[in-house]
This record gives structure tokens, C-alpha cells and sequence, in this order.
């Protein structure tokens, strides 16, 4: 089987997702999953997936990211994962959608306005 590589992105965080038959295996910037996503409910997100399409186990992931945080990449991975999905299987995508996993998330971060603390923000105001 070939390798079927995809794009996922959320916030600044961008996820390159190689996918291949294999046991379960995720692979992210060469380190284990386990090792580069230490907390369970980050693993839950990259998880989820493979849960709701019930191919848990039955594909190895290769997967690099970078920029964001944690929370951005773990959501650019499964959105990478879910794609993947798709490709190899177009009867996973209606299962996939429902959940919200197809959608990629535009909400990114709005820049800071001068005369302003941040972008809404407003200094303190004085009346004496």
C-alpha cells in the first residue's frame, strides 16, 4: 500500500500526515506519540479519528508539525488524520463530518490595535 500523505492546520500550527498500513504506530518530529503529547486529553483529539472510524490499529502515522502549541498541533494532527482517512475511504467522510472533523478551524488570533492594551483591550482609564 502506498503512503498517503496529507495537510491539516489549525491556529499557526501546520501538520504534514503520512499515512500507511501498520499496526497503530504514530510518529510525531521522529519521537512517540506518548512522548511528544504527554497529557490524555490532547491524545484523545489525535485519537478520535481512528475511534470514530473504527481503523484503530490498522495504520502507522508519520506525522511532523510546527508552530502553535500543543493544543493547535494535536487539533492540526487529527484534522491531517481525518483527511487521510478520507482518501484512503470516502464512506468515512459522512461519519467524520458529523463529528466535526472535515471542518478546518478558521479562528486564528486577532492582532493588537495601537492606542489599545491588545487587540479589544482598552488601557485603564483615569478621571483625575
Amino acid at each position: 500500500m502506498e503512503v498517503i500523505n496529507t495537510l491539516g492546520r489549525r491556529k499557526a500550527a501546520v501538520a504534514r500526515v503520512f499515512l500507511s498500513k501498520g499496526t497503530g504506530k504514530i510518529t510525531v518530529n521522529g519521537r512517540e506519540l506518548n512522548e511528544y503529547f504527554t497529557t490524555d486529553p490532547i491524545r484523545f483529539i489525535i485519537h478520535q479519528p481512528f475511534t470514530i472510524t473504527e481503523t484503530i490499529e490498522k495504520y502507522d502515522i508519520k506525522a511532523t508539525v510546527a508552530g502553535g502549541g500543543f493544543k493547535g498541533q494535536a487539533e492540526a494532527l487529527r484534522l491531517g488524520i481525518s483527511r487521510a482517512l478520507v482518501v484512503l475511504d470516502a464512506n468515512n467522510k459522512p461519519a467524520l463530518r458529523k463529528e466535526g472533523l472535515m471542518t478546518r478551524d478558521p479562528r486564528e488570533v486577532e492582532r493588537k490595535k495601537f492606542g489599545r492594551a491588545k487587540a479589544r483591550k482598552r488601557f485603564q482609564f483615569s478621571k483625575r
